[in-house]
């Protein structure tokens, strides 16, 4: 997957716009693109300007001008990929960047992989493998959360925590290493109540990484909500009401939702993946069951449920109420009264709320109708996102991959503890300390093979 050739693609998204870039990467880049370029000031050489500068001028075939353009020279090793790197600001027709694209690929070079600037900017060591996953994250981050975990792992934060962590334990492991080439003497290198403070120290921190992926998974991919209830309580008008828009269709005609519609709203920067579904209550409709058990499966993914009860119906809901949040005791579940329109003042006053206030601390009373306590409904929401682990930088861990690698390593330093413990024999120990060094490089690349590589770039966008 190494190559030394100069690559070429659109770093831009295809199609016609104002300005497109066509970037190249390899140790031939300046000099294929000076081959046709003509400054507008002179005759002046990309080959011999400073690096990051910006040149006005033509891309030219012959004596046939293709555009005019600004040409962005960086030299090596000062570059994003560490290699030449040319990036071409053309006009943004299809026809000029397909014209300037066959140009260069006719003087030799080769149009990029998915990635592969990044990860030429891996290999190249710009960046560690972690850093690396974060620039893909952060081009398809959609809110504020999303944006700021992915930049904060980009600006190297997670790789630098996984490094410290996998040096303090490779310098023991060292040690360990050494006594087994001194068996026969018996000795110890290794401090063993010092290595045992510091696996000690890992598996604290390992655990703290691993249960911020629960925080961290949500964020990046947007907080699944399922609005669950029975049929005509309003599912779908209040998720209309949301989302600002008539996305589900409302009928008085019980049963209308027979599966699920989701869509996303973005809430004080946390991205809320709303999930309207059908009805709970006994049918004899086929179609309406599947609905109703996909109701129970989107219950079972969501991180949040808004459970849904008709105003008029609140004295007899709380069984209803107390039977979803028994079959899902870990799930967090708001309670919501819609229909408080409907209320009389008696009735209103029977329940001692407001239609448009929230004095019940179990119940958020609103009217989706009306939109009355959508606003107080939104600000329980941004209440309940635990926001604080962004704001206070820590490290969050937001990747699939990572997570997995940690939880290995995690396995691994159990076992070193266990161990020690029954005073294990050192070559049995290295076996196991080995092995979290090498769940801990996976993460940042210290360990790689050409599978991972693969399996990771082939998810970028090819311009990057």
């Amino acid at each position: 997957m190494i190559h030394d050739d100069t690559i070429i693609a659109l770093a831009t998204p295809s199609g016609m716009g104002a300005i497109s870039v066509i970037r190249l990467s390899g140790s031939d880049a300046i000099s294929i693109v000076n081959l046709h370029f003509k400054s507008k000031f002179g005759n002046k050489q990309l080959t011999e300007v400073k690096s990051h500068t910006i040149h006005l001028g033509s891309v030219v075939d012959h004596n046939r001008i293709i555009d005019e353009v600004l040409v962005s020279v960086f030299k090596n090793p000062y570059s994003y990929t560490g290699e030449n790197v040319v990036e071409i600001n053309c006009h943004g027709s299809v026809y000029i960047q397909q014209e300037i694209m066959q140009l260069f690929l006719s003087k030799g070079c080769r149009t990029a992989t998915n990635g592969e600037f990044t990860l030429r900017a891996f290999t190249n060591g710009k960046m560690d493998l972690s850093q690396a996953e974060a620039v893909a994250d952060l081009i398809e981050s959609d809110s504020k959360a999303s944006h700021q975990i992915a930049l904060q792992q980009m600006r190297g934060g997670f790789s630098s925590e996984i490094a410290n962590l996998r040096e303090q334990l490779l310098n023991f492991a060292s040690l360990i290493e050494l006594e087994l080439d001194f068996s026969e003497e018996d000795v110890e290198f290794a401090d063993r109540a010092a290595f045992k403070d510091l696996v000690n120290k890992l598996s604290t921190i390992l655990k703290r990484l691993i249960d911020s992926f629960a925080f961290g998974n949500v964020f990046k991919n947007g907080i699944p909500v399922a609005i669950v209830g029975e049929p005509n309580v309003g599912k779908s008008t209040l998720l209309n009401a949301l989302l600002n828009e008539d996305k589900a269709i409302v009928s008085d005609i019980a049963g209308t939702t027979r599966d699920a519609i989701e869509d996303e709203m973005v809430i004080n920067g946390v991205s809320f993946r709303f999930i309207d579904t059908a009805g709970i209550r006994e049918t004899k409709d086929i179609v309406e069951s599947i609905g109703i058990k996909k109701t129970f499966e989107k219950i079972e993914q969501a991180q949040l449920v808004l459970l849904l009860i008709d105003a008029k119906e609140v004295s007899n809901a709380k069984s209803k109420i107390e039977e979803i949040k028994n079959k899902y005791p870990s799930k967090r579940i708001l309670t919501i009264v819609n229909k408080s329109d409907l209320l009389s003042p008696e009735e209103t006053s029977t329940l001692n709320m407001h239609p448009d206030s929230n004095r019940d601390s179990n119940l958020i009373f609103i009217s989706a109708k009306t939109k009355t306590g959508i606003n107080q409904l939104i600000e329980e929401l941004t209440q309940l996102t635990n926001v604080g682990a962004l704001t206070n930088n820590q490290t969050i861990v937001s990747n699939s991959r990572h997570f997995e690698a940690l939880t290995n390593a995690l396995t691994s330093i159990k076992e070193v503890e266990k161990g020690m413990d029954i005073n294990l024999s050192s070559d049995l120990l290295a076996i196991d300390i080995r092995e979290a060094l090498h769940h801990l490089g996976l993460i940042t690349g210290a360990v790689t093979t050409d599978d991972l590589l693969g399996n990771i770039f082939a998810n970028f966008c090819i311009g990057k």
